[in-house]
Parts: structure tokens; sequence; C-alpha cells
């Protein structure tokens, strides 16, 4: 099988690494992450001239691409320089909810997604559903919301939010949720600054009017669209993690050939090398999770999910690996701001708390493969 990336992926590619590295190094990040918003709107700007957020769309929506691999090779790119903006929020999770569900009017926002001008984020997690997405308590009736959303990633910078609602059926039933597409004007939201970069919000809905004209796709029926679009939110987390732990390899190989002690570099102790071969290896165990996941995004839900999962799950763990032993190698210089590993370390761990950790998706896995 040809694993080499088309000539069209491989282009992108190389645009996106060299902007970055030329756009976003480490000052630049940390006045990011300092900044209220915890994003920078001139970088996203420069980010939708490049035509990157075009990238996660397929020509009938105005982008030019939207496949699993053109997903893996943006999000590598970005993980591998610590971006920080809301590129998954936006594009995988609120476009693509758009591109499924929505009227013509409201796909119409997917041209200002692209272009840049607009955000949307997603607010579908609750306090009490942890990574189960069927789990919906906020209730829908009488064209009013109420409820409580915690922890919607990017809603702060959002122009607009999609709120999850249910409309009928228990807490946990699949059937029954709907989704609304809501100004961010209109929400009572409580901003929290994410570790490793990025902000979210607690949203509280205390009878927020909606009208049908905000409703995505018909009633009831968001469950397997939520599905779908939260498989391709975690295999861009997968290919994201999998560009940090690159970056935090590569850091570690130069410090281990400049840092002396005894007079030669400490790149040379047999003890070492061998803990970097470790990370190597597990480098590219997590390419080929990454490279799995996203060949099969487009297929039945079953065999997707596994994949997805399968690869969520070892990326947690083989990303933890990677940052401990890249910060043990290092020493003291890992945890100081000023340099890029300590960004990187925080990313990469904090990434197998997103979209569900290694032990819910080992449970997933199991659970599928018993089907």
């Amino acid at each position: 099988m040809n694993f080499e990336l088309t000539e069209e992926r491989q282009m992108l590619q190389d645009t996106l690494r060299r902007f970055l590295a030329d756009k976003y190094d480490v000052p630049t990040r940390n006045a990011i992450l300092d900044s209220d918003s915890g994003m920078s709107a001139e970088i996203w700007a420069q980010l939708a001239e490049l035509g990157i957020q075009g990238a996660l769309f397929d020509e009938e929506l105005g982008g030019f691409g939207g496949a699993g691999f053109d997903i893996a090779v943006v999000f590598e790119e970005l993980g591998r320089a610590g971006v920080v903006e809301p590129v998954s929020e936006t594009c995988l999770l609120g476009g693509g909810l758009i591109a499924a569900l929505g009227t013509e009017a409201q796909k119409g926002l997917l041209e200002s997604v692209i272009d840049g001008s607009t955000k949307i984020a997603l607010a579908h997690s609750e306090p009490r559903s942890r990574y189960d997405l069927s789990r919906v308590e906020t209730q829908y009736e009488d064209g009013k919301i109420t409820g409580h959303k915690s922890m919607a990633m990017g809603a702060p910078n959002a122009d607009f939010v999609i709120i999850s609602a249910r409309e009928s059926g228990g807490n946990d039933d699949q059937n029954g949720i709907s989704l609304f597409l809501v100004p961010a004007s209109d929400l009572d939201m409580r901003t929290t600054p994410v570790m490793g970069g990025g902000v979210a919000a607690d949203i509280y809905l205390d009878g927020l009017s909606v009208d049908d004209t905000m409703r995505l796709g018909s009633k009831g029926v968001a469950f397997p669209h939520l599905e779908t679009v939260y498989a391709k939110a975690i295999t861009a987390i997968c290919a994201q993690t999998l560009g940090g732990m690159e970056t935090a390899t590569k850091l570690t190989i130069d410090y281990l050939q400049t840092r002396k002690q005894f007079g030669k570099p400490i790149g040379t102790f047999q003890a070492l090398q061998h803990r970097l071969s470790d990370m190597l290896i597990e480098l590219e165990q997590v390419r080929s999770a990454v490279i799995g996941a996203a060949g099969y995004l487009d297929a039945d839900t079953y065999l997707r999910d596994r994949y997805v999962s399968a690869a969520k799950n070892l990326v947690g763990r083989a990303a933890r690996l990677i940052a401990e032993e890249a910060i043990q190698m290092h020493g003291g210089i890992a945890m100081t701001q000023e340099y890029e590993l300590a960004h990187i370390a925080k990313r990469v761990v904090m990434a197998d708390h997103m979209f569900g950790d290694t032990d819910h998706h080992l449970e997933r896995f199991i659970a599928l493969s018993s089907v």
C-alpha cells in the first residue's frame, strides 16, 4: 500500500509548515496564551488566506478537501507547531454539523467559515455526560432551552454556538437529541482557559428562546451526525498529537546531542539511547494508527469507530510516555515557558482528555468489536 501523500496534500503540508515555522514561534505563542482571547485573530485570518480552513471542507461546500487524509495533514502540522487556534472546533465540529444538517441559508455560513470571518463552536458536553455523546439532560420545550453545557471549546471566541438539547426520550437515549444554531451574543457564558492553550466556556441556559430557523436538521435526529463529526475531531486530535510528539522527540534528540556531561554529549550514553529508541518506536506506532483512523473515516459506522477508538487509545498512552521521557531527559529546562517543549508536552498530555481518554476508548473499542 502506498502511504505517500498526493501532490496536492504534499503542497498543503509544505506550505503550512513553512508558514508556521516563520510566524508561530515561541514568543508569539506565549503572547497568544497570555491574551484574554487565547487565540490570534491575525493568525486565524492568515490560515484562512492559506486555505487551511478550506482544506477541511469538500468542493460542494466551497472547500477543496475534507477527506480523512486532508484532516490528518493539516492537524499534524498544527500539532507540530503547537497551534492553539480553534480550527477543529470551527471547521470539524461546528462546520461539520452545519454541512450535514443545515438549511441552504445556514450552509451559507460556511463560506465565511472558510474565509476566516466566522467562527463556530459546539456546546454538547454537560457536567454529568463525561464522554458519552448520548447523555443530554438539557431540554428543549415550547421554544425554550434549559440546561447547562460545560467546557464548550472555542465558544468564547465564536460568532455562533451550536447547542444540543433533548426533545424526547430519557437522558441517555440516542434518539431525541436536536441541535440549534444560536448567536453567541445570546448566551450566558463563563470563560475559562484550557491547559495547553485555547479557551472554553460553561454555558448556562435558563429558558433560552429559539425558533425554527435556528434548528439544524429535523427534530431529534442529531446523534449519528454528532458521532460523525466527533470521529473527525478525534482523528484530528490524534494527528495533532502526532505532530506534537514529533516536535518533542526532535527537541529531545537535539538536546541529547548538545548537552554535555563528563566531557561528552549525553546522547552517547547507552541508557538514554535506549529511552530515545522507545520514543521513536512509539512515534511510528502512532503514525500508523493515525493513518488507519484517517483511512477509515468514510467507512461504515462500526468500522470507522473501531479504528478511531483504537487510534485514540494508543495515542493517549504513547503521548504520555513521550512527554514524560522528553521532560526527564531534558531536566529542568523542559518546564520553562520560554522553551518550546513546555507547551508541547502540555498539549500532548491534555489531548488524552479531549473527546474521550484512553480508558474510555479502550472500553468503546471492546464494545464495538463484540458487535
